[in-house]
């Protein structure tokens, strides 16, 4: 019998894409074990649905530290390796990760992007969407390279804008989307169909088209 397979989610904030995870492992829908949340915000809500669901939690506070990003990338090491993960989940990490750290992790460290990459990388990518007037926006589900939001996609979801959306409406839209296909990619990792080779997203052998699976 093989054993259940590691997760250790890493968040900044309210945890929702880490509670969508804790619900599809309760089902079985993951068949896998969140063995541990880290925060680098002591006051995140995150800390609270992991212990509401008895899921040991850290906190890797960089201000309490005060210390360089390497430094600070070093001790989060030591934190996610105490768990032994065979998956790291970023869910709304909120630092920029050093390339060492990247590397440390290769091919186990997923994240969640709100766009459609490669379009609007980094922050604010709502207001963005609405200010060039785009007619449709999204998120990504990506394998974590040193490059920020540059690692191959594994899957993209679609969501129209409206003439009348703000920041907070299309949020909405595009966070249900989230809930969705960010528990479908961790359950393809922790089945073995998904992996990265030189580079490349690859599902069941496959590998995925630059918008990732699925893509029109």
């Amino acid at each position: 019998m093989s054993q259940t397979k590691r997760i250790v989610v890493l968040i900044s904030g309210s945890g929702s894409n880490l509670q969508s995870i804790i619900d599809a492992c309760k089902t079985g829908f993951i068949d896998a074990q969140i063995v541990g949340v880290i925060s680098n915000q002591p006051k995140a809500y995150g800390l609270t649905r992991a212990t509401d669901e008895h899921i040991p939690n850290r906190v890797v506070d960089a201000k309490a530290l005060n210390v360089s990003r390497d430094e600070y990338d070093m001790v989060l090491r030591e934190k996610i390796d105490e768990f032994m993960p065979d998956l790291v989940v970023l869910a709304g990490f909120m630092r920029i990760l050093s390339a060492e750290f990247v590397s440390q992790y290769e091919g186990r460290l997923l994240n969640i992007h709100p766009s459609l990459l490669p379009k609007y990388k980094g922050l604010h990518t709502h207001q963005r969407a609405i200010d060039a007037g785009d007619k449709e926006h999204g998120v990504s589900v990506h394998f974590v390279t040193a490059e920020l939001d540059g690692g191959p996609v594994v899957l993209q979801a679609k969501v129209p804008v409206f003439t009348d959306d703000n920041t907070d409406t299309l949020a909405t839209r595009v966070q249900q989307q989230e809930h969705q296909i960010y528990p479908l990619v961790v359950k393809w990792f922790i089945e073995n169909r998904l992996e990265m080779k030189n580079g490349v997203a690859m599902l069941d052998g496959m590998p995925l088209p630059e918008a990732g699976y699925a893509a029109d």
